[in-house]
């Protein structure tokens, strides 16, 4: 059963510190989701992975917070192989008239991939788009290879809506779209792929808009 997702809207100035967005969001009483589906049997592995999400009318504020067995922050730059690593992702479809979507996959060190379109057929957005998402993580941005042993971290996003390169956004505010999110690393040394909404597919793969839940943007 696809889930859904009331999305507060809060006030924040334009030049907020990504860094302060997890104490803003603990004084706003934001509370977390679970990122817990296990979805395919061959990966039974099940970290525990929260998120929270608001928004401020222009910006969506995202803080993930993560304890997993090993970490792995491998990718060197933007778009890069950022799901092979300790790797959060969102998903969202901003219209139900085709099954173009985004995806902000981000490691546990910060670099960030961005694409748009269906799947099989996706293009990256420009570093131009990457940089102006906001990103700050609690274990740093310097890549480094796999570090096996219990690791507690937190991620946090600003994605101004400008980010959504194909669609002209102004307020998110009483919009509703649809979309998951996931955590995954295929490469570590227990690979994993949970989602928030579950997802009814014979093999891993995130990249399924038909499984994405409802998202609402509240006024």
């Amino acid at each position: 059963m696809r889930k859904e997702l009331h999305i507060q809207k809060i006030n924040m100035a334009e030049d907020f510190s990504v860094e302060q967005l997890p104490a803003l969001l603990d004084a706003q009483g934001i509370g977390f989701q679970r990122i817990a589906e296990v979805n395919w049997k061959d990966y039974p592995y099940c970290p525990e992975v929260q998120f929270r999400i608001a928004h401020a009318r222009t910006m969506i504020l995202l803080h993930y917070r993560v304890k997993e067995k090993s970490v792995r922050a491998v990718a060197t730059a933007d778009n890069g192989r950022v799901w092979e690593d300790s790797c959060v992702e969102f998903f969202i479809r901003l219209s139900d008239k085709g099954d173009e979507y985004y995806n902000f996959e981000c490691n546990c060190a910060g670099k960030l991939l961005v694409e748009y379109g269906i799947p099989g057929k996706r293009e990256h957005v420009s570093l131009q788009v990457t940089k102006d998402v906001k990103r700050w993580s609690s274990l740093g941005t310097e890549p480094f290879a796999e570090r096996v042993g219990d690791c507690s971290w937190n991620l946090a996003l600003i994605i101004p809506v400008s980010a959504f390169v194909h669609h002209r956004i102004t307020d998110l505010s009483d919009m509703t779209f649809s979309g998951n999110f996931y955590k995954c690393g295929d490469l570590l040394d227990q690979p994993h792929f949970l989602s928030w909404s579950p997802i009814n597919l014979s093999k891993p793969c995130f990249h399924c808009p038909q499984f994405f839940g409802k998202i609402y943007f509240e006024v």
